[in-house]
């Protein structure tokens, strides 16, 4: 495996980037829009600070120091946050606040993470004390979700708070109960509380079908919170629930690739796919783990294969740098008004693929940090 010219795929990602356009922000780009505060820059800019560290180059973490820059304000406000929407996908880009801030020492980002966190305390909940995913989904919890907040409030605690992780844990396992297929082991996409979307099964509240993003957005979330949480009940309880995930994900991988299906208990149904980025995020999570020692030293092996199956099936070079192709562009539940995301098999198939999009490229990345320090 090639794995040298990956830094420079990561490289010519960066030079060819700005804060107002990011050249791995597919939705942005296809919509003709600048980029704003988001999600899908916020996994990238993770990333680029986990390249930092595990090489020492310091072109990575300064573009995503240039990217806080813009978007952090003197006061710690975020230029384009709307707080109104309650969405916790713009949680995820303040997870580079702690460390940016402890590089600097610049105010603006401490406020920042402030205001983040007033934000999630003001965000609703259902019945049993979950986030909604957003107030456009009410009473929904998403496994997307458990990424986008949880790692970003286990910092804060960790780094301005009192250490309390007591709630974080509580949501994980309000989701362990609510939304695992016991039989199989995977959690279903979504679940609405009040059971009354569209899209809800009546007496479980739990989406139609599994979402390999939607489980490889939980099992990152678990991996990255059992580094942050120190030792004791609350770590080992997650560390529980994130082992007995990937034992069941591993039983799902392609026997060729390693990769994992778009609808993953589904593998070789006609129109599904192996999928990039859900496949990324497993094998960042797997060997993440084992290197942590929550996951057997197998997995370290399992995560390995995945991560040389995505490229040998998906990874191209070229003359103009690199592509990875086979990346689900975006998926999800509703709204009301948009009854064809449904959860049904025919949807999640149904959408768009694309190349070089940061929800590949940024678990891709992450995973290949993993495999650095695996090979060091």
């Amino acid at each position: 495996m090639d794995y040298g010219r990956i830094d420079a795929y990561v490289l010519q990602l960066v030079n060819s980037s700005t804060p107002e356009r990011t050249a791995w922000n597919m939705e942005k780009i296809r919509e003709g829009k600048k980029a704003s505060w988001n999600y899908i820059d916020g996994c990238m800019l993770t990333a680029l600070m986990e390249m930092t560290r595990i090489t020492g180059d310091e072109r990575y973490a300064s573009f995503a120091e240039e990217v806080a820059d813009f978007f952090v304000e003197e006061d710690g406000s975020i230029r384009g946050f709307k707080p109104d929407d309650h969405n916790l996908d713009d949680i995820n880009e303040g997870r580079v606040l702690f460390e940016i801030y402890e590089r600097t020492g610049l105010e603006k980002y401490r406020l920042a993470a402030d205001k983040l966190t007033d934000q999630l305390a003001d965000q609703p909940r259902t019945y049993e004390g979950n986030f909604w995913h957003k107030a456009i989904y009410p009473n929904q919890v998403w496994l997307d979700g458990l990424y986008m907040a949880q790692p970003f409030r286990a910092l804060y605690e960790k780094n301005f708070g009192k250490g309390d992780y007591s709630d974080i844990v509580k949501q994980i396992r309000t989701v362990h109960e609510r939304m695992l297929d016991k039989e199989k082991g995977l959690y279903y996409h979504g679940y609405d509380a009040s059971k009354t979307a569209f899209w809800a099964d009546k007496q479980t509240g739990c989406s139609a079908n599994f979402w390999l993003r939607s489980l490889g957005w939980f099992a990152v979330a678990q991996a990255d919170l059992v580094d942050i949480l120190p030792e004791g009940d609350d770590r080992k309880e997650l560390a529980g629930i994130f082992a007995d995930l990937m034992a069941a994900m591993a039983k799902y991988a392609d026997a060729d690739t390693g990769m994992y299906w778009q609808v993953p208990d589904q593998g070789g149904r006609e129109g599904n796919y192996l999928e990039t980025s859900g496949s990324a995020m497993m094998a960042y999570a797997m060997l993440k783990g084992a290197r942590l020692g929550v996951l057997d030293k197998e997995y370290a092996a399992k995560g390995k294969k995945t991560f040389d199956g995505i490229m040998d099936k998906y990874l191209t070079f070229t003359d103009e740098g690199i592509d990875l192709d086979g990346i689900c562009l975006v998926a999800g539940l509703g709204p009301e008004n948009n009854r064809r995301r449904d959860g049904s098999y025919e949807y999640y198939i149904s959408e768009p693929v694309v190349k070089n999009d940061a929800k590949g490229v940024a678990p891709f990345v992450l995973a290949y940090t993993e495999v650095k320090r695996l090979t060091a």
